[in-house]
């Protein structure tokens, strides 16, 4: 295969520490450009990665052959530049929440068929080898009818990962748009759709700030879902968990409970009704933290989607679904009312 050219648009803590990290990794690609409104930052990846240096990606897009795209800038600018790109020839590969409304992830979508070009959303938590595991055992029976779940996703807020710290576009409203529902909340919404295998029709969501102070974002939300079938649970994203960072998830079944990445030692274990128990050993949950897995596979599943002209596992119609949850919670903490899903 010939050698697959790419371009990275943002050069924040997520492209230093994920993208280019995992691109550099891969033996079929090379990193030929990379772009950040923030010279100093661009200038720097690019002489790491020994690509080319681009503040405006405009003109990235203008003047490089490249053959995908990384889109890993603020939320609000994740659909205009992931558009452009498409528009411009390149697959994209796009940071959550793919966008701010329904309509951006539509028009991306459109854009993505319109150039016959692949477009996925880099929700990672689908490749956890925990998540695997489960999906697996609840797709096979073995845990029978999935009675109820709770997932919860929190740390102490983006400013300790963000390179600007607590300046950083995670707590301004017209740059982000959302705070820890887009930051983290999408991402379990994401996980569970994945592990349930079925949609949500109906949210109830308390979305609150109250941990972070001159914010006009969300950083505390909690939330009921109901699926299709009508099983019902909780997610819960917070930028409030400052001691330690909480990333686990409790299917409750008729034949067993899965507790995955909720022991210390075991990233699944599964309680069976009959007494037994299972742990499994699959390696730790990707984390900003010290000893967390450093692979998160989404650059893996990408680049062999473009290779071998596959639907990415994460389509644009994928995160536009765990888009739409989040947006649903968002209007029923405003209206304090039951939402439905679009």
């Amino acid at each position: 295969m010939s050698t697959l050219k790419v371009a990275v648009i943002g050069c924040g803590s997520i492209a230093r520490h994920r993208h280019l990290v995992e691109y550099n990794a891969h033996a079929g690609v090379e990193i030929t450009a990379v772009c950040d409104i923030v010279g100093e930052r661009a200038n720097e990846m690019a002489e790491k990665y020994n690509s080319r240096s681009y503040t405006s990606y405009e003109e990235l897009l203008a003047n490089e052959s490249v053959d995908a795209v990384s889109v890993c800038l603020p939320n609000a600018l994740h659909a205009p530049v992931s558009i452009a790109a498409l528009n411009a020839g390149c697959h994209v590969l796009c940071e959550k929440p793919m966008a701010t409304s329904r309509e951006e992830a539509k028009e991306m979508i459109e854009a993505a068929e319109k150039n016959n070009k692949k477009l996925m959303i880099a929700h990672n938590q689908r490749f956890v080898s925990s998540h695997v595991k489960a999906r697996k055992l609840i797709e096979s029976g073995e845990v029978g009818k999935i009675y109820s779940f709770r997932t919860a996703f929190g740390h102490g807020g983006p400013e300790g990962w963000s390179v600007d710290g607590k300046e950083s576009w995670f707590f301004k409203k017209d740059e982000a748009f959302i705070g820890a529902m887009g930051d983290l909340g999408v991402h379990k919404a994401d996980l569970l759709r994945y592990l349930l295998g079925e949609e949500f029709v109906e949210v109830a969501g308390f979305v609150e700030t109250s941990a972070k102070e001159g914010t006009d974002v969300d950083d505390n939300a909690v939330c009921v879902l109901k699926t299709e079938s009508g099983t019902i649970g909780t997610l819960a994203a917070s930028w409030s968990y400052t001691a330690k960072e909480d990333n686990s998830t409790i299917i409750y079944g008729e034949n067993a409970i899965l507790r995955l990445e909720d022991d210390p030692d075991y990233s699944l274990v599964v309680q069976y009704k009959n007494g037994e128990i299972v742990k499994y050993e699959l390696g730790q949950i990707q984390s900003n933290d010290d000893g967390g897995q450093k692979n998160t596979h989404v650059i893996e599943n990408f680049v062999q989607s473009i290779v071998d002209d596959t639907v990415p596992p994460i389509s644009g119609e994928e995160g536009k679904k765990s888009l739409e949850v989040i947006l649903a919670a968002l209007e029923s903490s405003e209206s304090k009312q039951i939402t439905s899903v679009k």
